[in-house]
């Protein structure tokens, strides 16, 4: 008797959520928005004039706390404005060790490197995750959806300047 007590009890319970209404979303049809800071990818950027931003200073390199990024430099000139300066020669980020803490964007003095909130394409092999200099910049020149700060947003944040009464 116990028995049927309790097969009764789960097929009236069964029952009575296939009557309710489905609280999911069906993805292809219903997009859901996604968070204003929600950080997915990164992506190189180039100045107004074509230039590439990023001067090679190695600093994004040194923060990341999952050595993630490896970066080679060279000096030479700009091809905009002709005066010598570094630029970063292979710029490589391994997206399957990095925990997307954002300190390479927070730590970059000219806002070379940026967050984005478009994923990377799902791939069949390790190396569809290693982003390479031309793939972020691909992501740069996208224009795809940026993170709500980069490193002057953020340094604004950190020190405020103070209103004098």
């Amino acid at each position: 008797m116990l028995y049927l007590t309790a097969t009764l009890q789960s097929l009236f319970s069964t029952l009575r959520q296939s009557l309710k209404k489905p609280t999911t979303v069906e993805y292809p049809k219903v997009v859901r928005p996604r968070a204003p800071r929600l950080r997915a990818s990164f992506a190189l950027t180039k100045d107004a004039a074509g230039d590439e931003n990023c001067i090679g200073c190695k600093k994004c390199e040194k923060v990341c706390p999952s050595e993630v990024i490896a970066l080679t430099t060279v000096k030479k000139p700009s091809p905009i404005t002709g005066k010598s300066r570094g630029y970063a020669s292979d710029f490589t980020l391994n997206l399957q060790g990095c925990i997307i803490c954002e300190l390479c964007v927070q730590v970059c003095p000219t806002d070379a490197i940026v967050m984005v909130q478009d994923q990377e394409k799902p791939g069949f092999s390790r190396e569809d995750l290693v982003l390479t200099m031309d793939k972020l910049y691909d992501n740069g020149e996208k224009k795809l959806r940026l993170s709500w700060a980069n490193a002057s947003v953020l340094a604004e944040h950190q020190n405020p300047e103070r209103k004098h009464a």
